[in-house]
């Protein structure tokens, strides 16, 4: 195994000491993280391996389990003090905060990791919608989409879930899905702050599908720069390529080079975008700040 799997809700992985670093010191600031050192050897092993990794991924990733074989990665182990398998070291915010040696019965496993996500706050939704979303931004969809899922089992009319599972399918390109959940969103949370938030971003996911080449839209406006569909268009493909810093300039300009075009697109499109982020985004705020000096210039 690579990495955490992507095709189930494997929340486990095979670590080393090449990758200790990055697998369990620097995934612990996201969520924390089980260094757990075993033996091919270790009958004890045997038993408690299926039972923590089973525990593990029922925790639908709040928490995440890294295997370490300890016979070839003997620095490590050295290194933490392990004296014999199996031994677990519970890792938050890049240290060291709890372990225990020895097989465990699954009641035992389960306070303990219950025990973790309560050090950090991890076992209520708040700090569950908090990673899911942590998750979304790093691009681990297929596991912020099944913490979303938890969570919305336990809250169905949770809106934050709801919308972040809506935009992990949108980031998957699966816009019919996307769609689908927005259409089944309960009537209680349907006009949402969250929930309209995943609309526009859905709207601006398929506009994406038909930006243009950004040179050419770019050549466009050199010629014209009184291009407002060129403009409109440019804005669209730069807010596709991640650029949304410049998508909005891009919109500002056009609003304030005539407002009232096609119906005002320059403010409809910068309020899909707004709407798209989170209402105290600092690009969010400076661009409205920008907006109202335009409108009341």
């Amino acid at each position: 195994m690579l990495g955490f799997e992507n095709t189930s809700a494997s929340h486990v992985k095979e670590g080393s000491e090449a990758t200790f670093m990055q697998d369990v010191v620097e995934a612990s600031k996201s969520v924390p993280v089980l260094a757990y050192f075993t033996a091919k050897w270790c009958g004890p092993c045997k038993t408690l391996g299926p039972q923590i990794e089973a525990a593990v991924n029922e925790a639908s990733g709040r928490i995440k389990l890294v295997r370490i074989d300890v016979d070839a990665n003997r620095n490590i182990a050295a290194r933490l003090g392990v004296q014999s398998v199996p031994a677990v070291f519970a890792f938050a915010d890049g240290q060291p905060i709890d372990g225990f040696a020895g097989a465990q019965q699954r009641s035992a496993i389960n306070r303990f990791i219950k025990k973790i996500l309560d050090a950090k706050g991890g076992d209520g939704a708040e700090s569950g919608l908090e990673q899911a979303e942590q998750l979304l931004d790093q691009g681990a969809l297929v596991e912020a989409n099944h913490l979303f899922s938890s969570i919305l089992a336990k809250e169905p009319e949770n809106a934050a879930a709801f919308a972040g599972l809506i935009k992990t399918h949108i980031e998957f390109n699966d816009h019919e899905r996307a769609e689908s959940l927005l259409k089944s969103v309960p009537k209680a949370i349907a006009t949402s702050q969250q929930i309209e938030s995943a609309r526009a971003s859905l709207e601006l996911a398929k506009q994406a599908r038909a930006a243009g080449p950004i040179n050419s839209l770019l050549q466009r406006l050199d010629v014209s720069p009184d291009d407002h569909q060129a403009r409109l268009e440019l804005a669209i493909a730069m807010h596709a390529s991640g650029d949304v810093d410049l998508a909005i300039e891009q919109l500002l300009e056009l609003f304030r080079r005539d407002r009232e075009w096609n119906d005002g697109a320059a403010k409809q499109q910068l309020f899909r975008i707004f709407e798209s982020l989170k209402p105290n985004d600092p690009l969010v705020l400076r661009a409205r700040r920008r907006l109202s000096s335009l409108i009341f210039a």
